[in-house]
Order: structure tokens, then sequence, then C-alpha cells
């Protein structure tokens, strides 16, 4: 493990003076090579180093966006050029490395203690609100994993004894003055169309919840027309490690007006109203789509 802290400062060393040359040193393989003569000599792991560099710049343009929207208010020019590579570098390994290799928390805790080491003094803090944001939005990462993987990671975790975390989402509905149907979804920072949801409160039943966060995550007062169903899941915490989530759905009427995405949403970039038949061509998480299959029936059943 020290090792592989070692190897990724020099990737991050390498990475630092791509970036502060504004990516004309040339050769950037030979600057890594350059490096770990001078930093880590005899150091056994350069396959590891040239592997995780070249794919970091070959993913650079997807990871600044993914900065840009999990950090609104910082535009990745004005990032330090030290927090913005451990950034590239942590969030490459959380989303596009090989989990079994690099568990997401230990990607995570790598990207802080290299901020921490080399950045400034808020450095550590930043890094740690910036990928936690991206990790609590995407729950786990593998979610696109098959059913089967997952339950055959999960089965020996007994779900009792976890903690639970209720959400709430609907699939929202309104009609315009012709009376034509839409629905209306959230995008998300990784490229998805997907339903609004979010937190139940303490104190709150799952109606109550999910009407507020609507209203709250895009401007939207739904009524609550009937209860579509709930799915439960278990995913990763940065810091409370493994839980349970159980999300319950409704499909809520809400009025044809604009929406407006809440202000500082980390994981969120955009809300839109849909016809049905532009649905086919959306990007949409497969355990999404037989949730707005379910709600587009029961309005065609209402209104037959």
């Amino acid at each position: 493990m020290a090792n592989r802290h070692l190897s990724r400062s020099i990737v991050l060393q390498s990475l630092f003076e791509w970036d502060f040359n504004d990516h004309k040193i040339g050769d950037v393989e030979a600057v890594l090579e350059r490096n770990i003569e001078e930093f880590a000599p005899g150091l056994n792991d350069a396959t590891f180093m040239a592997d995780l560099l070249r794919n970091i710049l070959a993913k650079q343009p997807e990871l600044d966006l993914i900065i840009e929207k999990a950090a609104p208010a910082w535009p990745i020019e004005r990032i330090s050029v030290v927090d913005r590579n451990v950034l590239r570098m942590g969030l490459y390994e959380l989303l596009f490395g090989d989990r079994n290799e690099v568990p997401p928390k230990v990607a995570i805790n790598e990207a802080i203690e290299l901020a921490k080491t080399f950045g400034g003094e808020n450095s550590g803090k930043f890094v740690n609100g910036v990928l936690g944001a991206v990790y609590k939005e995407i729950g786990e990462p593998g979610k696109d994993e098959t059913t089967q993987s997952r339950d055959k990671k999960n089965q020996l975790i007994d779900p009792a004894t976890l903690p639970l975390e209720q959400l709430g989402g609907a699939v929202v509905y309104g009609r315009d003055q012709n009376g034509d149907l839409y629905l209306a979804l959230v995008h998300d920072i990784f490229g998805h169309w997907t339903l609004s949801k979010g937190h139940i409160e303490d104190g709150e039943n799952p109606e109550q919840g999910t009407i507020r966060e609507i209203k709250e995550e895009m401007n939207a007062n739904i009524v609550i027309v009937e209860k579509l169903g709930e799915n439960e899941y278990i995913a990763s915490h940065p810091e409370k490690g493994k839980i349970r989530k159980h999300v319950s759905y409704f499909l809520g009427e809400a009025p044809f007006q604009p929406l407006e995405l809440e202000e500082g949403k980390g994981g969120l970039d955009d809300a839109r109203w849909f016809k049905a038949a532009e649905l086919v061509d959306l990007n949409i998480y497969d355990d999404i789509l037989p949730i707005i299959t379910k709600a587009i029936t029961s309005l065609m059943q209402q209104k037959a």
C-alpha cells in the first residue's frame, strides 16, 4: 500500500508538470519515466503508474466535466493545479478503475491524503467534498452491474444489521394545454436521465417526504396519485460504510410549468419535460425503466 501511495504521488507529479505547462511538455510518459528515476528508483510499479497516467489523460475531458458539475462554484481553471489533478486521479479510480484492486473508499482516501500532502490548507476538505458528492450521488460504483453479480457480493451481508436510509421518488407527469402527456426527469452528471428523488426526513411519511423533495429539487408541486412500488438495495457510503437504502416510488401529477433545478444540486445538471415518445431516445438507468413503464401504463388505463 505504501508503494502504491508513492506511485500515485509520482503520477500526480507528472500530471502537475503536464498541466502546469499548458499540456505542452511533449511525451508525458517520458516525464513519468524521469520522475520515477528521480523519486523512486528501483520501485517495481512502473506498469501501474504508466497505465494510471495514460487512462487519466484519456478520460480527462470527461473527468473535468464531472468535476465542474460536482463543484459548480469552482470552474476547472480556478481550481489549483494540484487539486484538479488529484481530483482527476481520484475520480478515475472511483468511477473507472478496477474496484477489486482499488475499492472506492481507498480511491477517495488516497486522493484526500495526496491533497493534504501536496495541496493547500483546505485541499483535503475540498477533494473530500467533491469526491464524496459524486460517491453519494451514484450510491455505489458498479450500479449497472447485473443483479446476480450484486447479489453474490451482498449474500453474506444481513440487511437487517445495516443502517436504513429512507428515500422517496416519483414519476412526475403533467399535461399541456392540448392535453398532451409529459414526464419530468432530472439529468445526472453521469449522463443519465432519471427520476427525481430524495431523503425522507424524521417525522415524515414517504408521501410527505417525496412531495417536499420533488418541490425542492425541481420546483414541481406534485399531488400523489398512486404508489408505484418499492425498491431496496445495499450501497456504500464513504463514511458510514454499507447502508440499506429503501426507496418508495409514486406517480405524481404536477402543473405543466417550467422546471427549476435546485441551485447547487451537486449530482444533477438539468431538469426537463419529455413526451412519452421521446423517452426511447434517452439514456435511462435500467432499474428505472420498469417504474416509468408502470406509470405510463397506469396513465393510459386512467385515460381509457
